[in-house]
């Protein structure tokens, strides 16, 4: 892996890796309260308690206790954005996708199955949920908007901006369906049949299918 980050800037300063650290066990503190209470069970006080911090440092983070685990649900995005940046340009971008979307959905590592099955738990509590909706959906809009100069890096100074655009929009939510659609079964995180990367992968083929960009051959831009 490449030591800079999807926009191959420098790597965040210890503060920022400490911030972002402090961000996830709040998350995660969430994330397990819901799974226990649900939303309407769980306050503020209650998430700030159980990650060991001041309800004063949650509020500095989060403005609510659904947006504390937005970073939970972004780190799936985080990570096949991250693949992404480390892909070289100028081979086939629809490959170098599908094969991003597939690592990234495998549950690879020993916490990607209790990554997934966290992800499957607030999906299903967003249900019924609005505000915890809302977070999913602005985490989703975010890695579409960080995801298109990463492809556009991809697919070199000749592609049309447009279709650059549209293949991040597609695969976002191409991920975002599967991911919706997994969690609403009890299917495995891995496997032939009904997993988030068989779901992925199909719904990717599906919605790009029409792209000039992933087919190889780049339109040019006004």
């Amino acid at each position: 892996m490449s030591p800079t980050n999807e926009q191959h800037g420098p790597q965040p300063s210890l503060t920022e890796r400490r911030k972002a650290a402090t961000q996830l066990d709040i998350a995660r503190a969430a994330a397990e309260l819901f799974a226990e209470r649900g939303p309407d069970g769980t306050t503020a006080e209650d998430i700030a308690h159980r990650a060991g911090v001041a309800l004063r440092t949650f509020y500095r983070y989060f403005r609510g206790k659904q947006d504390a685990v937005g970073p939970l649900l972004a780190a799936g995005g985080d990570a096949w954005r991250a693949l992404l940046a480390d892909a070289e340009p100028g081979g086939d971008l629809r490959i170098t996708l599908e094969t991003a979307v597939t690592a990234t959905l495998s549950a690879p590592g020993a916490h990607g199955p209790e990554q997934l099955a966290t992800t499957r738990g607030l999906l299903r509590a967003a249900q019924d949920d609005a505000a915890l909706r809302a977070v999913w959906y602005r985490v989703n809009q975010e890695s579409e908007e960080r995801l298109v100069p990463v492809l556009a890096r991809l697919a070199g100074p000749g592609a049309d901006p447009l279709d650059v655009r549209l293949a991040a929009a597609a695969a976002t939510d191409a991920i975002r369906i599967a991911l919706e659609t997994w969690a609403a079964t009890d299917a495995p995180a891995t496997g032939a049949t009904g997993s988030p990367a068989v779901l992925a992968l199909r719904c990717l083929r599906e919605l790009t299918g029409g792209i000039t960009l992933l087919d190889g051959i780049p339109a040019q831009g006004n």
